[in-house]
């Protein structure tokens, strides 16, 4: 990279969903400054994210959130020293993107400063590009969220082939609802992953989804639920303890092994070996573990804080576009179903 390029501030804007995010990237890897405001607590009463509710609240967020981040990056003239505005304009819920894609264009008009559409999960891609310089195409990525399972080929950087994805429930929605079912905290993912450490995964024999190379690259997380959702009412029903690590464990074992075995498939089908993992399910310590131990991969885990939104990400991925000559122009709208391939 040049030093032009190296000395190039993105202003990065990320708020698909409950977590307003807000950064500056200098270059293509070095953070100048990033700030998060997590909505986790106010939406935990309802066990899920409020779209409305959400919305608003990004509302009172981003204002104060872009100073700050500024104010953290030295960056004094805005106009004078930010040279793109990289903004995540879907997939995700319509009004947190609104929040977000309104904002970015206010200050490109304000500041005259280029502005770019980032696909939320290029933008999870681009967490493992921004932490580790040596990640070059083609790769594997999965990308495993709340709302997203799926494994994409990058060719190159701005090329994506989709290999598979879920009929049904992501495996991070599937983590949420059979938490809740036992009583644990929203987000349900960290506390299953934290209590199936100290449980014992073979306790209860759950189904390993779409098992098997025959299947394809395709995932199914919704009989897997209901599967745990119905030993756990059956043990109430009886008037047994349900083992809570233990179903943990179980579920999660079934969980990974899925995944893992998915993108063991698709290292074997592309014969690409070289293999990253994003999205909030990427900070699950089982799954690391177990991509870990794949002999022969070369493997990328990006830092647990990576994992879950940030606009760290959302910056790497518009630089990274507006170096190879993606403009967008200001009066595009979001799209909470943009597909990426």
């Amino acid at each position: 990279m040049s030093s032009p390029e190296r000395e190039f501030l993105t202003l990065g804007i990320e708020s698909s969903c409950d977590d307003s995010a807000v950064a500056v990237l200098r270059g293509q890897r070095d953070v100048a400054a990033e700030l998060l405001s997590s909505q986790v607590e106010s939406h935990a009463p309802y066990g899920g994210v409020i779209p409305e509710f959400a919305a608003r609240m990004h509302l009172e967020a981003f204002l104060p959130l872009t100073e700050e981040v500024l104010r953290r990056a030295a960056v004094r003239e805005p106009a004078k020293e930010i040279g793109l505005i990289a903004v995540t304009a879907g997939p995700g819920l319509m009004g947190s993107l609104l929040v977000g894609v309104m904002a970015a264009k206010a200050l490109s008009l304000a500041w005259n400063v280029p502005l770019v559409a980032v696909n939320h999960l290029e933008g999870h891609m681009f967490a493992n590009v921004v932490s580790f310089p040596e990640l070059a195409p083609p790769f594997l990525c999965m990308i495993v969220s709340g709302g997203h399972t799926e494994i994409v080929l990058a060719e190159d950087f701005g090329r994506y082939v989709f290999l598979g994805g879920t009929r049904d429930d992501a495996a991070g929605e599937a983590y949420d609802k059979v938490a809740k079912v036992l009583g644990l905290p929203y987000p349900g993912g960290p506390a299953v992953d934290r209590l199936a450490a100290s449980g014992n995964p073979g306790a209860f024999d759950f189904p390993v989804p779409m098992r098997g190379s025959s299947a394809g690259i395709v995932f199914s997380f919704s009989g897997l639920k209901t599967a745990a959702v119905t030993e756990i009412g059956r043990l109430r029903a009886e008037g047994k303890t349900v083992p809570v690590e233990d179903i943990c464990a179980s579920f999660q074992r079934a969980v990974v092994d899925s995944l893992v075995g998915k993108l063991a498939l698709a290292v074997k089908r592309t014969g690409v070996k070289t293999v990253a993992l994003s999205g909030g399910v990427a900070a699950n310590s089982a799954l690391r573990a177990a991509l870990k131990e794949q002999r022969g991969w070369n493997v990328f885990l990006p830092p647990v804080n990576r994992c879950t939104d940030n606009a760290v990400m959302i910056a790497a991925a518009g630089c990274s576009a507006y170096l190879r000559g993606v403009r967008t122009p200001i009066d595009f709208a979001p799209d909470p179903s943009w597909e990426l391939w």
